[in-house]
């Protein structure tokens, strides 16, 4: 198989907030996506979620805590249970989770949950 050109998926699409299944290591998803504006707060409570700031700006909005403001390079984990809101200025994000974790978390399913599209070994 050969080796997945993250730059290429991400030209390859514009929808916002929804995320592409880029690979699998063990028991976690590593996704692409590109993030502008806020999403809705949500917590993770069996999973850790990484958030990598590839491009542009994010601020990971904690409940509880201070927010954790994000540019290209910088990487944070929000630990599970904790209840965050990503709101972003033109981002692009690579995100590590478990295998099945939801975008919308603890949430409802709404128009805001998002199934990946896997694009593991797309020809780019």
């Amino acid at each position: 198989m050969p080796a997945t050109s993250i730059p290429s998926i991400l030209q390859s699409f514009t929808t916002l907030w929804s995320p592409r299944l880029v690979a699998t290591v063990n028991d976690t998803d590593i996704k692409v996506a590109k993030l502008d504006g806020p999403f809705i707060f949500h917590a993770h409570p069996d999973s850790d979620e990484l958030f990598y700031v590839l491009s542009g700006e994010l601020t990971l909005e904690i409940e509880g805590a201070d927010s954790v403001e994000m540019t290209a390079g910088d990487v944070y984990v929000v630990k599970r249970g904790v209840s965050h809101r990503p709101v972003a200025r033109r981002a692009e994000v690579l995100m590590v989770e478990r295998i099945g974790t939801v975008n919308t978390g603890d949430q409802p399913v709404s128009e805001r949950t998002r199934v990946p599209e896997d694009v593991r070994g797309a020809d780019t």
